[in-house]
């Protein structure tokens, strides 16, 4: 039944209209390279998102955790539910901002499912801001009410969430799981005489496509493969040092992999590599 549900949520083209228009609005506002580089987590290497959402999941839970404690005279837990509420709603916004923005640069599939996520988790927001309310009238069975409800559906958001990320691969390294197959030993890439100067370029190492780049007798080896979406790095402009994706704009650091500017959020692998008589070889880090 789940699976039948997920399915219909994927294939649900009648919701690319709505998506389009969020995507664009998402776009228009959040316009600052600098900015959306901060909330797609490029400066630290990880999405940002799934860091972010901790802070209300973890609020929320425990304010789930102190409601079901026998109630006392004092009532110390309900004005600790009531706090750890009020925090959890105030860090879905930079959560759900980090996630919108994300959101914008996937493909129209993972783009319905993330709809859906959203809209579940905002119903879920709403009802944990009733069961704010509620407390600070002194409204406590109807707030503890509330807020279970809001942790069910959130729940339920929590598992669209994760189908998105696990399932689509919105937001994972699709050039992670290429690593495994570079093999463990040393590995002829090709002769150093066929690589261009200061020159992006694919070679085939096992059955894993690998970017190497020349400068001089110093050679870089990165997976070729995107760890946004998959994109062919080799393909990409090189420019100060580092190599833009020639699909989504990915801009990553030759030396090191690290992620400069988004979307991408995961920092691209880079594999040890040595010249050894005339001929380029890599392996597995």
């Amino acid at each position: 039944m789940l699976r039948q549900v997920l399915t219909r949520i994927e294939q649900a083209d009648a919701l690319d209209g709505a998506s389009d228009k969020l995507q664009a609005a998402v776009t228009s506002a959040v316009r600052p390279r600098t900015l959306r580089d901060l909330l797609h987590g490029s400066w630290f290497g990880h999405p940002l998102h799934p860091v972010l959402v901790q802070v209300p999941v973890g609020a929320f839970l425990s304010a789930a955790v102190l409601d079901l404690l026998p109630e006392r005279p004092a009532r110390s837990g309900d004005r600790g539910s009531t706090a750890l509420i009020a925090v959890g709603l105030a860090g879905v916004i930079p959560a759900a901002t980090a996630g919108w923005v994300d959101w914008s640069e996937m493909t129209k599939d993972r783009r319905r499912v993330g709809l859906v996520h959203a809209l579940t988790n905002l119903v879920a927001t709403g009802l944990y801001a009733g069961s704010l309310a509620a407390r600070l009238t002194g409204r406590q069975k109807q707030g503890k009410a509330l807020a279970f409800a809001g942790l069910s559906v959130a729940g339920a958001g929590a598992f669209l969430g994760g189908h998105l990320s696990y399932a689509q691969g919105g937001g994972i390294s699709h050039a992670a799981p290429e690593v495994a197959r570079v093999p463990e030993e040393w590995t002829v890439a090709g002769p150093l005489s066929s690589l261009p100067e200061g020159k992006p370029v694919a070679r085939t190492v096992g059955d894993t496509a690998v970017l190497l780049f020349r400068q001089g007798d110093e050679i870089t080896a990165l997976i070729d493969r995107c760890s946004h979406e998959g994109g062919p790095l080799s393909e990409g402009s090189v420019s100060d040092g580092c190599v833009v994706c020639p699909w989504h704009g990915s801009t990553f650091r030759l030396s090191d992999g690290a992620v400069v500017h988004g979307p991408a959020g995961n920092d691209q692998p880079v594999l040890p590599v040595r010249i050894r008589d005339g001929r380029v070889e890599v392996r597995h880090p």
